[in-house]
């Protein structure tokens, strides 16, 4: 591919990169929108075709890139390639031309065709002052085709404060894993205490992950419901197995114990400022709220249930409906159907039953895959 020349920015210019690329990214939380700002940050104020924003996988001990411009995910060995040498050593590199220097790494060039001549690396580090990654261009835009002082000085700059942005970023990302695994694995505990599957639960969160976006909802809301959707039942937890396994018809008093798990589920969770947690909470207590305001536990009718809680009572009706249990046959898809289009607007929200049916192959695809393996 050939390069287009630029011509060296001005002062002003600049200064209008840098601000307007500080602003986005201290307004963001997400790891890898950041990294993607990261990188065009870099990209625009030196003029480089690419560049690459690198992390230290600790656990694995691998360099590793989710954003570089035109390429894939890459890992290399820690310490090994230029960016390795600049994270080891500390210290930035300029290269003029990458194949008459013994560090560069030529298999990537190799692998997708691109050419690699000037190379600029430079280490950011967090608050503490530990290098937590890199940045790293390649091939500069303008007449003149290598790297300068001035360029270093710039990149610079954007990793001195890229890196102690990105430092809170990881930070608030490891607390949000942290979430997502605490509530996959108490969702699962609730359905094992039911004699439900682990794969029930990931049924539900990828219906619901489904439902949503076909409801119009953007997909980082979405993936909000879709894994805080298998602590739907995680009020089981405090129901007695003798009620909550119980082979036969229930009495009414045992009935309303078993209906007591959306309260309690809702106590668990409702104590966190933590949006996930919150929005578990929501979900706990409002699954078998029915549009027509006679579900429970608080009667509620219409949208004054939340959407989390009636998009996760069709995904949880339809996987209990289509699952083959050993107290019960699966329903034929025919079946189900005709139930969903019977409670349209009395159960259901209309609009999630509308979405249900226009997205179903995508659902039973997601059965398939997700199939109970006895």
């Amino acid at each position: 591919m050939e390069l287009v020349f630029k011509k060296e920015l001005s002062s002003e210019d600049l200064l209008k990169i840098i601000f307007e690329y500080t602003a986005k990214i201290a307004s963001e939380t997400e790891l890898k929108r950041v990294l993607v700002l990261m990188a065009n940050m870099g990209r625009e104020m030196i003029l480089s075709d690419r560049c690459t924003v690198w992390l230290i996988d600790e656990v694995r001990n691998e360099l590793y890139t989710t954003v570089a411009h035109g390429v894939n995910e890459i890992r290399i060995p820690f310490g090994t390639g230029l960016v390795g040498s600049a994270i080891t050593t500390g210290e930035s590199i300029i290269i003029k031309d990458a194949y008459n220097d013994p560090r560069h790494n030529a298999d990537n060039d190799r692998k997708t065709g691109y050419h690699t001549k000037s190379i600029i690396t430079v280490p950011f580090r967090n608050n503490d002052g530990e290098i937590i990654g890199a940045y790293q261009a390649i091939n500069k835009l303008t007449e003149v085709d290598y790297f300068t002082e001035r360029d270093l000085e710039l990149l610079s700059l954007a990793a001195s404060y890229a890196g102690k942005s990105l430092e809170s970023v990881m930070l608030h990302q490891e607390i949000v894993d942290t979430q997502r695994e605490i509530i996959s694995t108490m969702g699962e505990i609730g359905e094992i205490r039911s004699k439900e599957t682990g794969n029930h639960v990931k049924r539900v969160a990828e219906y619901s992950y489904v439902l949503a976006l076909a409801l119009g909802m953007d997909v980082a809301e979405a993936e909000v419901l879709r894994t805080v959707s298998p602590m739907h039942d995680i009020g089981k937890v405090a129901i007695p197995d003798a009620v909550l396994n119980k082979p036969g018809k229930l009495t009414d008093e045992e009935y309303d114990i078993i209906k007591s798990h959306t309260k309690i589920g809702h106590q668990l969770l409702k104590g966190s400022k933590r949006k996930l947690l919150s929005a578990a909470a929501i979900v706990a207590e409002q699954h078998h709220e029915k549009w027509d305001g006679k579900g429970y536990p608080n009667g509620m009718k219409g949208e004054d249930i939340h959407i989390y809680g009636r998009i996760t009572a069709v995904a949880d009706v339809f996987d209990a409906l289509s699952a083959e249990r050993v107290y019960k046959a699966a329903w034929p898809i025919e079946k189900i159907e005709a139930l969903f289009r019977e409670e349209r607007g009395r159960h259901f929200d209309p609009d999630v039953v509308d979405a249900f049916f226009r997205e179903l192959p995508a659902l039973l695809e997601i059965r398939s895959k997700l199939t109970d393996v006895e």
